[in-house]
């Protein structure tokens, strides 16, 4: 393999912020590079610098004679007044010849673009960026910049792309913080953070390989801390005795101790872990029962966005949505939280019910506000959990310095803008979130406290995205938007990402037979397009979720299940008794350093917390 990039002891600072210093690698031709690292790293930044927009503060930044670069930005610029198809032409060698016009219309087609002559100042931010991709792999690159790709591209787009970088003949530099998506594309993981040595950590192989390696070192560099520790505390001690430094031979000696001391406090810098401290209030009132929708649809202009669907929603629901951009995800959402109304059926809500929403493109974020007046409009104090904290104090939780509290927001990293909407969110007392593409630009370590918050979280949580290892992680039920045989739209629910997975496949296989069949009625919308849904009750089996259901009729119960309608708030109470007592249990100081047992707990609890669920949901089938 040859050099493509040599970069030499690079070194850039934003206004007075120090984002990497002194880093040096190298790209080789054919490597696949997944470039990670905490929020405001530099990241972004250091994209730019290969992509030759901005330059370095310091270093060197050598290319191979006649590299072609292509570089999606985080945010993609267009010309003004530009067509979807004039856009992609931008990145031809000579946008008038016909075999590129020609790849330009078959790469639009992968990404579902099907309108080259739609003005792409009017399309979404996620549809801009699927033109911005077209564009750069016109340019045929031979290293390809990559800033979050995978951010608001739908499910189909992502695996289109995970296979065209996986067989790609061009390099690779990819920004992103999908883990499963890392995993796929990556041959080598560079992780930017002031914390390693040097600035930056190379680890061939790929996200699976830097995790292993990641680890050994953080394990040698907290042993050698210690050791240099148990070091310097003797060599304190023999400072205050009062050693005299008169002899050559002290004076190394108390030099030694001054730099044994720079020492520690350089692997104690490097061996902590800044993580944000996130905490979502539970509502007051966390009724079982939140949501319960029965018999609804909608249907835009005579097509079905929402075919008749059955959910019920209780507190310890995690419910994700997984399918293509327009299925319909959004608008099923609006109408179980009355934003919009049904064509048919009901949404009955609790009347306790308490929403907490993040937004995906956080269009709520003010980007001329500073980042404390964000979530402290008026004072110095915020109102969490009871208790009143200053603000500075509160966003440190979310890593925040005081630098940073006082910039604007609009000049915060992506992912420093989400964390900031986070912070904005656990001030609101919920018990149900509505998490639509929380992933987008936080960096991993955050992803895993949100994970364990959510598995914490008293209430339910709806989460829409693309990020298959998160959703894997938090949902415990997956509704998935797809087509039935007949090509109807139709809603799939799994328990797990496995399970999607066969599905997925069997679904490609259905589309292709579908888009075989001749054509005797109007023509279809393209798959990307076509809303799905189908009945999909939360708590049913995968088969169930596929039933045909009809108008509801309110039929005469038979002696077994009357007999199980009458009992059931008995056993429901029961039920809630029995995971009370294992939660109690699991709290005791002398079982929670018992790991046989904690496993056990875990195991009884999660069984436990199944038959609520069963319970409610059998309930609502018999008053139906």
């Amino acid at each position: 393999m040859s050099i493509l990039v040599n970069a030499h002891q690079l070194s850039k600072a934003f206004a007075a912020r120090p984002l990497f210093d002194g880093i040096s690698f190298s790209v080789e031709s054919q490597e696949r590079i997944g470039l990670i690292g905490p929020n405001g790293a530099g990241k972004s930044t250091l994209l730019r610098i290969l992509a030759g927009q901005i330059s370095p503060d310091s270093g060197t930044l050598s290319f191979q004679r006649g590299l072609r670069v292509g570089f999606l930005e985080q945010v993609p610029r267009f010309s003004s007044g530009g067509t979807v198809l004039s856009s992609v032409l931008e990145g031809a060698r000579d946008p008038h010849d016909g075999e590129e016009i020609a790849r330009a219309y078959e790469i639009l087609s992968h990404l579902s673009l099907d309108d080259g002559e739609a003005p792409v100042d009017r399309l979404s931010g996620g549809w801009r960026k699927r033109v911005a991709l077209a564009r750069e792999l016109l340019r045929r690159p031979d290293l390809l910049l990559l800033d979050e790709p995978t951010n608001h591209l739908d499910i189909e787009s992502i695996l289109w792309l995970e296979e065209l970088i996986a067989r790609a003949a061009f390099a690779t530099v990819t920004i992103t913080h999908d883990r499963l998506f890392l995993q796929r594309v990556s041959n080598r993981i560079l992780e930017l953070d002031r914390r390693n040595p040097g600035g930056l950590l190379s680890v061939a192989g790929d996200y699976a390989d830097f995790l292993e390696t990641k680890q050994d070192r953080l394990a040698a560099q907290e042993k050698q801390e210690e050791r240099l520790r148990n070091t310097l505390r003797r060599e304190t001690e023999w400072l205050r005795q009062g050693a005299k430094a008169r002899t050559t031979k002290q004076q190394a000696r108390i030099q030694r101790a001054e730099e044994l001391k720079q020492s520690v406090e350089e692997l104690a810098y490097r061996n902590q872990a800044a993580t944000a401290r996130l905490d979502f209030q539970a509502a007051e009132k966390n009724p079982r029962k939140l949501i319960e929708a029965q018999g609804i649809s909608k249907a835009y202009g005579g097509r079905t966005i929402i075919p008749r669907l059955d959910l019920l929603v209780t507190a310890g629901s995690r419910i994700g949505l997984l399918g293509p951009n327009g299925c319909g995800k959004s608008t099923l959402l609006r109408m179980l939280l009355g934003e919009e109304t049904p064509d048919t059926g009901t949404v009955m809500r609790s009347e306790h019910l308490k929403v907490a929403y993040f937004e995906q493109n956080r269009e709520s974020l003010d980007p001329e506000l500073t980042a404390m007046r964000t979530v402290c409009p008026l004072g110095d104090t915020v109102e969490f959990r009871g208790a009143r904290i200053h603000v500075k104090s509160y966003l440190t939780r979310f890593l925040f310095t005081y630098e940073q509290m006082g910039m604007a927001v609009g000049k915060l990293s992506g992912g420093e803008q989400s964390r900031l909407l986070l912070a904005r969110l656990m001030l609101q007392e919920a018990n149900l979130l509505v998490l639509d593409e929380p992933t987008n630009d936080l960096d991993v370590a955050t992803l895993d406290v949100l994970e364990e918050v959510l598995a914490e979280f008293g209430g339910a949580v709806f989460l829409v995205t693309h990020d298959r290892y998160f959703l894997d992680q938090v949902a415990r039920k997956i509704l998935a938007f797809g087509q039935a045989e007949d090509g109807k739209p139709e809603i799939v629910a799994f328990t797990g990402l496995a399970q999607w997975e066969d599905w997925h496949e069997r679904q490609e296989r259905l589309r292709a037979r579908l888009a075989a069949r001749p054509r005797t009625t109007a023509v279809a919308a393209p798959v990307a397009q076509r809303e799905s849904s189908r009945p999909a009750d939360e708590h049913t089996a995968p088969t169930a979720a596929r039933e045909q259901r009809t108008p509801a009729v309110k039929r005469k119960l038979s002696y077994k299940d009357q007999r199980d309608l009458d009992m059931m708030e008995g056993n429901i109470q029961k039920a809630e008794a029995r995971v009370a007592a294992l939660e109690a249990e699991s709290a005791r100081p002398e079982v929670a350093t018992d790991a046989v047992r904690l496993a056990e707990l875990s195991r009884e609890l999660s069984a436990a917390h199944a038959e609520v669920d069963r319970l409610y949901a059998r309930w609502a089938e018999l008053e139906g």
